[in-house]
């Protein structure tokens, strides 16, 4: 599953963007405050919408004044999300698919304007439209999965939901016979974004059960725990790329001790015995939990890391793009925000987008539509120097 365009029109400082022709490894570039978070706040409000329903998302996102505060200043027409992704359907079918959601306000509230999935059939021509709602009521596809040759014999089932400011993916999504949602429904529910704190993974954290780390990284100790005991495979691979990346390191273990308490022990190859987390480098630490996330034997569809580059190594950084792009071609999509110069020297030219508010407002530029970027690439030149060089018009490093 892969993300191939995100349009965004209202939402906060995204007046009208639309970014295109997405990889699965994105790179975003921009000064503080022209959007780099807020893009990954797409992807939150979306969640928090098809877990409960679009006026409690807005209110999480926005605070008491909601639709006022998500909604770009000054504008008074619908926040639209489009999302343009290509996933594998029934039979292996590759589709490419766009999700359209507008919101707007009723009666002082917010509601779902319009909500619409469409996609083609075949190689040409128009995209047939499965799901299609206005204000709480429309019609959903029912025989989606038959062999359908003419857009005629599509079945429309007609629907009503509870309150106006419900998605229509939201219910549909829990039915196989729907495919296309369960996708998105998919892709929506599982992204996470890694803030990942260095405080929060040296403390001994209580004994329990975590197969994946979390956001901010709390649970490494139980995560790392779980990958040597049901993953001894992947548990090695793991510790084989730190041992590549930090020097001197040769084992890592989980230990619990008599209180019920679990911590981390490093192993260097130096000395006879081993230390704790709380003994071990910044960047070891971080360094760790990425690849734990990264190798993780269950990944998420939709990866999204804030400033990877803070506490390691600048010679790290180019260890940890790689990985991050081996995460992506094993299936999984990455977006990384970054404001560091040596991580975008490991970036390649069509993996990164640079964000500039021009009036107040946020534009989105690719790199690899830049000629002069693209000329000196070509000539051997690399990306994080030219950011210092000032060659990305409105970005500062």
């Amino acid at each position: 599953m892969q993300i191939e365009s995100i349009r965004l029109k209202n939402f906060r400082a995204f007046q009208d963007v639309h970014l295109k022709n997405i990889p699965r490894f994105c790179v975003l570039v921009g000064a503080n405050g022209t959007g780099k978070s807020t893009l990954f706040s797409v992807f939150a409000f979306l969640r928090d919408a098809m877990t409960t329903n679009v006026t409690a998302a807005l209110g999480r996102l926005g605070g008491s004044r909601g639709l006022a505060e998500v909604r770009s200043r000054g504008r008074s027409d619908p926040i639209e999300i489009e999302i343009k992704f290509r996933a594998t359907l029934t039979k292996g079918q590759s589709r490419r698919i766009t999700y359209e959601l507008h919101i707007d306000e009723q009666n002082g509230r917010p509601v779902v304007k319009r909500e619409i999935l469409q996609y083609r059939r075949g190689s040409r021509g128009q995209p047939w439209r499965y799901l299609d709602f206005t204000c709480g009521a429309g019609e959903a596809v029912t025989n989606e999965l038959e062999s359908v040759t003419d857009e005629t014999q599509l079945r429309r089932e007609q629907q009503t939901l509870k309150s106006p400011d419900i998605l229509a993916i939201k219910a549909l999504a829990q039915f196989e016979r729907f495919p296309a949602v369960v996708a998105l429904g998919n892709l929506i529910e599982n992204w996470h974004l890694s803030d990942f704190h260095i405080s929060r993974a040296r403390p001994e954290a209580e004994a329990g059960y975590a197969e994946h780390l979390s956001r901010e990284g709390d649970n490494l100790s139980l995560v790392v725990d779980y990958l040597y005991r049901q993953h001894p495979t992947v548990f090695r691979r793991i510790l084989d790329r730190l041992k590549d990346c930090v020097p001197g390191i040769t084992q890592v273990e989980a230990k619990i001790t008599e209180e019920g308490r679990v911590l981390l022990k490093f192993q260097d190859g130096a000395f006879e015995d081993p230390f704790l987390a709380r003994y071990v480098s910044d960047g070891t630490i971080k360094m760790l939990a990425y690849l734990v996330l990264l190798h993780d034997p269950k990944p998420h569809p939709l990866l999204c890391v804030e400033e990877p580059e803070n506490q390691l190594y600048p010679s790290l950084l180019w260890d940890l793009a790689e990985e991050f792009r081996a995460y992506a071609q094993r299936g999984g999509q990455v977006f990384v925000t970054t404001h560091s110069p040596d991580f975008l020297n490991a970036i390649h030219l069509d993996e990164v987008f640079w964000l500039v508010k021009e009036q107040g407002y946020t534009k989105a530029y690719r790199a690899a539509n830049n000629v002069q970027i693209k000329a000196y690439m070509d000539g051997g030149d690399q990306m994080g120097y030219l950011w210092k060089q000032g060659f990305f018009p409105g970005v500062d490093p």
